[in-house]
C-alpha cells in the first residue's frame, strides 16, 4: 500500500471567499475520484480547521494499492482533468510525500 499525501497554498491574489470556493471544488472534485481510478483505496481532501500556524490551504491524503496504481492515478483521465482543470489553475505551491505503509 502506499501513502500519497499532497500539500497546496491556493493562489495568493485570490480574495477569502474565492479561497473557499476554489478549496471546495477541489475537494469535490478529487474526492470524486473514489470508485474511478483503479488501485485507489482512499482519498480526502482537508479544507477545515487549518490553524494559523499552518503554512497550507489543503492536504489530499490518499492511499493506493501499490506504486504501480500510483502511476496510473497520476495519468487516469478523470484525475488530469481535475489537476488540470481546478487544482493547477487555483494554487501555486505543492509539496507531495510518497510512502509504503
Amino acid at each position: 500500500m502506499i501513502k500519497h499525501i499532497i500539500l497546496w497554498r491556493l493562489r495568493s491574489e485570490l480574495g477569502e471567499a474565492e479561497k473557499r470556493e476554489k478549496a471546495e471544488a477541489i475537494k469535490a472534485g478529487l474526492e470524486g475520484l473514489q470508485g474511478k481510478v483503479p488501485g485507489l483505496v482512499s482519498i480526502h481532501v482537508q479544507i477545515d480547521g487549518r490553524l494559523d500556524s499552518s503554512n497550507a490551504d489543503i492536504m489530499l491524503d490518499s492511499t493506493l494499492e501499490s506504486a504501480e496504481a500510483l502511476k496510473g492515478y497520476a495519468v487516469h483521465p478523470a484525475h488530469v482533468a481535475v489537476a488540470d482543470g481546478v487544482v493547477r489553475p487555483n494554487t501555486e505551491l505543492r509539496t507531495c510525500l510518497d510512502f509504503e505503509i
